[in-house]
């Protein structure tokens, strides 16, 4: 079944996202592109319009998004190519359409608006389905983990994926329940985590049962082990003058986007060193200071963009690499 975008799809920060590849894009005859989250492809519809040199590389895990996307972007279908794999794997994508580096790659990281608007999928709180929470076909299901981890396992995944401060109670509560009957849906669910979240705690940071269904969503897809891989990836595979753009849209991935880029872009030389020379200097350099984040204005007609962080980065000379 095809998925197509809906009106309520608005990807978020996307001019600030165009504006950070230009210096990248603009100019050069033939520029690599790789969206490695492309979800419904609304960053990719924007790269494609205001770049028309682009070719751009999509990459998604989710063979319904990868659908959506050929609709949207069939206009730009001669330049286009796509990937239904995990984004860790940008380097083998790149090799397999004989791609020698790109020229940007964008992480528009977590979970895409078609996931969270496709009820059956699992990942809203809000209405009741099957707990699923997979981003492609394959793989345990969040019903399995909660109906198999043990109390120790879960209460581990909800405090470190989900910062949630009632793991344990969550996770004894999910055990003793399971015993009578499996969880099976998401309604099962939230109406545990709310008899367990003490009620002063439920009145201030949302619904309750937000930390505990993000901590299943990154167990069932293992996003943070996929991005802590992915960031190596996508940084080795920029030509020269190449930028990273990372949208994350909690504090455990832009922990990591931020260790990525930090790492990449201090000097190995000694402080006290006078002249460092060139393999200590770094070979990279922050594009943002720090991490920017949406406008207001934004926010007030796109809720999605009010927890995005944005991070980016530039490929600096290499003369071992070359120019392309």
């Amino acid at each position: 079944m095809t998925t197509r975008p809906g009106p309520a799809h608005i990807p978020v920060m996307l001019d600030r996202v165009l504006d950070l590849f230009e210096p990248a894009l603009a100019g050069r005859t033939a520029p690599v592109v790789v969206d490695a989250t492309l979800g419904l492809g609304g960053h990719a519809e924007a790269l494609l319009t205001r770049f028309p040199a682009v070719r751009l590389l999509g990459i998604d895990r989710d063979p319904a998004a990868l659908s959506a996307a050929h609709e949207r972007l069939a206009p730009f279908a001669d330049r286009l190519d796509t990937a239904e794999t995990t984004y860790d794997r940008i380097g083998e994508v790149l090799e397999s359409y004989e791609i020698g580096a790109a020229d940007g790659v964008l992480l528009d990281l977590g979970v895409s608006s078609m996931q969270l608007d496709r009820t059956e999928r699992g990942f809203s709180y809000a209405h009741d389905a099957p707990l699923d929470m997979r981003m492609g076909d394959s793989g345990p299901t969040a019903a399995d983990v909660l109906n198999t981890y043990s109390a120790v396992d879960l209460a581990r995944v909800l405090r470190e994926y989900g910062e949630e401060r009632f793991a344990r109670r969550i996770a004894e509560a999910v055990v003793r329940e399971r015993a009578e009957a499996p969880f099976t849906t998401s309604e099962q669910l939230v109406a545990l985590i709310r008899e367990q979240i003490p009620a002063p705690a439920r009145r201030t940071g949302g619904n309750p049962a937000k930390r505990t269904f993000q901590a299943l969503r990154i167990e069932v897809n293992d996003e943070l082990a996929v991005l802590r891989r992915a960031m190596p990836a996508a940084l080795d595979a920029l030509a020269p003058g190449g930028r990273v753009v990372a949208m994350a849209y909690h504090s455990l991935e832009d922990r990591i986007v931020k260790r990525a880029f930090a790492a990449v872009t201090a000097s190995q030389a000694p402080p006290d060193l006078p002249v460092v020379p060139p393999e200590l200097q770094p070979s990279y350099r922050l594009v943002t200071r720090g991490a920017e984040q949406a406008s207001g204005a934004e926010i007030e007609t796109n809720a999605r963009a009010r927890s995005v962080r944005v991070r980016a980065v530039e490929r600096l000379a290499d003369p071992e690499r070359g120019a392309r």
